[in-house]
This record gives structure tokens, C-alpha cells and sequence, in this order.
């Protein structure tokens, strides 16, 4: 009665009331929030994995100028130009601090996961490649990984080499092959080759260190790695769609000259 009849005492309840429920209201959202997350997340991962199935690099278009017309009509026509396939899968596995690491991703065979395949993080940055699978599931090496061995180019020369791991941080691997007469500064961005499993263009790091081997001609550069190997969520596998083909041909031709 007292709240209710007296103005000045139901406008101090009121006040005290909203604020009350406000809070416990903001409560409620932020746990809410919490754990609408991993949804927004998945939406998040499944919309990139679009995006990069668009990107004009990842179509290959024959060097020729002769026009091929097909008699038959294909629902997808850009499955003749297609060279990469971005696959998103959930990490459920990770090692950093070993001699060799693995990811362990929830994508196998059975969802077009196949050996030799490369895989980057939700930023486009190297992680490894596949290694092993099963039905459901996936091991990949990491760049972190002492047998590692990934196909990569300086970025502002288009200086060829290869990447490595010797073991030692677990953010720098190193760049070998580069000669000494390749200008090299740090800070300069490493990226694939295009050689292999890789499209071009795709960031396993920057230089970080730069020693010139006194027993060689090439130096020893030490590139900090783009992927965060300590939190590793969520990847993409990429599968090149034309590496039979050139499969195919490489043993033709070294069984033709055995």
C-alpha cells in the first residue's frame, strides 16, 4: 500500500526495481551471448569457406585460344577452370610444444579430406598438410614439424626456396635456398611458391632475421609464422583439383625415360 498510493515512494521502488532487473537482464544476455558464440562462429567459418571458393586464383584457365564446345549442358560450368577447394573443418587436436606437430581436424575421407592436401587457418595463413585420415577425421603436419618441408617464395623478389623447421621457437621456421646476391630485408612477407599443394600467394610469414651462411652461398633467414599455432580453432583444406592430371603426366614421363 505504501508504494502503491504514495507517489514519491513507488518512484524511489520503481527506479531501484528497473535497475535491479536491468542488471539482472545484461546478466542474462551477456550468458546468452557466451554461448551463441560457437554458432556465430561456425556461420562465420562456413562464410569464408564461400568467399574463398570465389577467389579468381583459384580457377585455372587453359593457355589456349581455341574455343571447346561442350554438346552437353553442366550445372556447374565453373567445375571445368576450378583448380582449389577450400573445405572448412573443426580443429579437435593440436600440438606445439613437440619435437614433430600434428592437427587433428574433424574432416576425413568421407568429406573429401585426401592425403597430401594443404591446409591454412580462418586468416589464409599456412598451418600444413594432411598426412593421415579416416573416414571422419584428419592429421596434418604442421609447419612445426621437423620433416616439413613447404615450397615458398619471397614475396617482394619472387625468390624461390623452401621452408623448414629446425625445432627451436615455436613462431619461426626457417627459409632456406636463397642466395645471397636476392635482396632480403626483415619484415618482408614469405609467401607459397604456387608449387604443389599451395595456391600462389598465400602467407606463411614475414622475415624476422636474416645471417649470412659463411659455408654456403644462400643465407639463413628466420620468417615468424603468420598462424598462431596456439590457437588454432578452425582451418581450411585445400584440395588442387588439377593434381592428377599433372600426376599423370610427371609419370609418363619418367617412365618413358627409365
Amino acid at each position: 500500500m505504501l508504494f502503491t498510493y504514495n507517489r514519491f515512494h513507488h518512484a524511489v521502488f520503481m527506479n531501484y526495481a528497473n535497475e535491479y532487473t536491468g542488471k539482472i537482464s545484461g546478466q542474462y544476455n551477456s550468458i546468452e551471448y557466451y554461448f551463441k558464440l560457437k554458432r556465430t562462429n561456425d556461420s562465420l567459418v562456413k562464410a569464408n569457406e564461400r568467399l574463398y571458393n570465389k577467389l579468381k586464383q583459384d580457377f585455372e584457365i587453359p593457355d589456349s585460344v581455341s574455343k571447346l564446345v561442350l554438346d552437353t549442358i553442366r550445372v556447374d560450368s565453373t567445375n571445368i577452370n576450378r583448380k582449389f577447394l577450400y573445405m572448412q573443418a573443426k580443429v579437435v587436436g593440436n600440438s606445439v610444444g613437440l619435437p614433430n606437430n600434428y592437427v587433428q581436424v574433424s574432416r576425413g575421407s568421407l568429406q573429401g579430406v585426401e592425403k597430401e592436401l594443404g591446409v591454412i587457418d580462418i586468416n589464409g595463413a599456412v598451418v600444413g598438410h594432411v598426412v593421415d585420415l579416416s573416414n571422419n577425421y584428419a592429421v596434418v603436419m604442421s609447419l612445426l614439424h621437423k620433416q616439413n618441408n613447404t615450397s615458398a617464395r619471397l614475396k617482394k623478389s619472387g625468390a624461390f626456396g623452401s621452408v623448414i623447421w629446425d625445432g627451436e621457437k615455436t613462431n619461426v621456421v626457417l627459409l632456406k635456398d636463397i642466395p645471397k646476391n636476392i635482396k632480403v630485408t626483415v619484415g618482408d612477407s614469405v609467401v607459397t611458391s604456387g608449387y604443389g599443394r599451395f595456391p600462389y600467394g598465400l602467407l606463411i610469414g614475414t622475415v624476422s632475421e636474416i645471417e649470412n651462411d659463411t659455408k654456403t652461398n644462400t643465407y639463413i633467414i628466420r620468417v615468424k609464422t603468420a598462424a598462431d599455432f596456439y590457437n588454432i580453432q578452425y582451418v581450411y583444406v585445400i584440395n588442387n583439383l588439377k593434381k592428377e592430371e599433372l600426376n599423370d603426366i610427371m609419370k609418363r614421363v619418367k617412365k618413358a625415360n627409365e
